[in-house]
């Protein structure tokens, strides 16, 4: 199977969650036998914080500057593909969304990998730049981050006919136990980019632990951190950690904080990729409380849940012994239902579902779609 995707970013993790997904299911679907294609927009910000020059798995990536002019390359990868995929947040995501609908594939996708955002934007009148006056109605399958209520709202608000969760994955040949590395040691680190609705939780699950057990180490890493953060003696900044050094960045503490965006954590559903990552690390993970979390990992037995600061202190007290039995649960559960290959096979079966539920929608002959008109 041939697939095209219209995305936001596969070459460059710097300030988005985008980019690893695409990575793992790429490599994944490139192993089961399917071709993939991404068109990425160069835009400089990526550009400079680059850390991936081809597309895993030897699919063909195809970096543009302009839309105009790629416009026939990306026509003539469409003419004999199965599939076409918008993503949300893809800076052409609407030209994308005309030439896939009018395109002679058998599926039309979109997958919405932002959808708490997405949601909170419609409700707010703001409006969602990649999602067109006609919502989701051109697409047969519209592919979803988030679960549970979240498809749902899919389809009243959007028009989506056809919607399914795809959640995060990761990628067990690169995100695996590695040795530790002086720099990266810690009681607490948290790694991610920084947004301002995450860090009330933030400062609550790790700033204020911080400054009341001055003798522990605490690391964050990620990009975007405003100078006005309120940093202690004991809390180390490390500015993007590459995706290659993620491994010895979650293995070499202690124990790993998750924070939920507002919006995602008020949806739920709506599991972090790094979730999935730290766990195969074999790294104890902390998380803040949100609806569906016990469908991915079991609090307590695979996962630390905390909402206030004395919980957090509470986790951090933990016997090494029975931190230890926490990680090795949650890698074995993690090694077997969210590797980037287990979310490759859903994608096909998903795929497979979606053409035998319906026919495919009339579209122009190839020769005049392949001409522009």
């Amino acid at each position: 199977m041939k697939l095209v995707i219209f995305g936001l970013t596969v070459t460059s993790s710097w300030g988005n969650g985008h980019a690893t997904l695409w990575r793992g299911l790429c490599r994944a679907l490139a192993r089961d036998g399917h071709d993939v294609v991404f068109f990425e927009r160069d835009v400089p910000y990526y550009a400079g914080n680059r850390d991936l020059e081809g597309l895993p798995g030897g699919g063909s990536l195809h970096l543009f500057d302009d839309w105009d002019r790629v416009l026939p390359l990306a026509r003539a990868e469409l003419a004999d593909a199965d599939v076409g995929v918008v993503t949300s947040y893809c800076p052409d995501a609407l030209e994308a969304t005309e030439i896939v609908a009018s395109s002679p594939v058998e599926l039309r996708v979109f997958y919405d990998m932002d959808t708490p955002v997405t949601l909170e934007r419609l409700a707010s009148g703001a409006g969602v730049p990649y999602v067109g006056p006609r919502g989701l109605r051109d697409f047969d399958l519209v592919l979803s981050y988030t679960g549970g209520p979240a498809l749902d709202e899919l389809r009243r608000r959007l028009g989506a006919r056809r919607v399914a969760p795809l959640y995060g994955s990761v990628d067990p040949d690169l995100h695996h136990p590695a040795d530790p590395l002086p720099w990266f040691r810690s009681h607490l680190s948290y790694l991610g980019t920084y947004a301002e609705d995450r860090q009330d939780m933030l400062e609550t699950l790790l700033v204020e632990p911080a400054r009341r057990l001055p003798h522990l180490r605490f690391l964050i890493g990620g990009a975007q951190y405003p100078r006005d953060f309120p940093w202690a003696e004991n809390i180390r900044f490390v500015r993007h950690v590459d995706p290659a050094q993620h491994p010895a960045f979650f293995s070499s503490g202690i124990m790993t904080l998750n924070v939920t965006r507002r919006a995602m954590r008020a949806m739920g559903w709506c599991p972090s990729g790094r979730l999935f990552e730290a766990a195969a690390c074999g790294t104890p993970i902390l998380s803040d409380p949100w609806e569906g979390l016990d469908a991915f990992f079991e609090p307590g037995s695979e996962i630390l849940v905390a909402t206030t600061t004395e919980e957090a202190i509470e986790a951090l007290r933990l016997p090494p012994a029975e931190l230890r039995a926490i990680a090795r649960r949650a890698r074995e559960r993690v090694l077997d239902e969210h590797t980037a290959h287990r979310r490759a096979r859903e994608l096909m079966a998903l795929l497979d579902s979606a053409v035998s539920a319906s026919p495919p929608a009339a579209r122009p002959a190839t020769s005049a779609w392949l001409a522009g008109a």
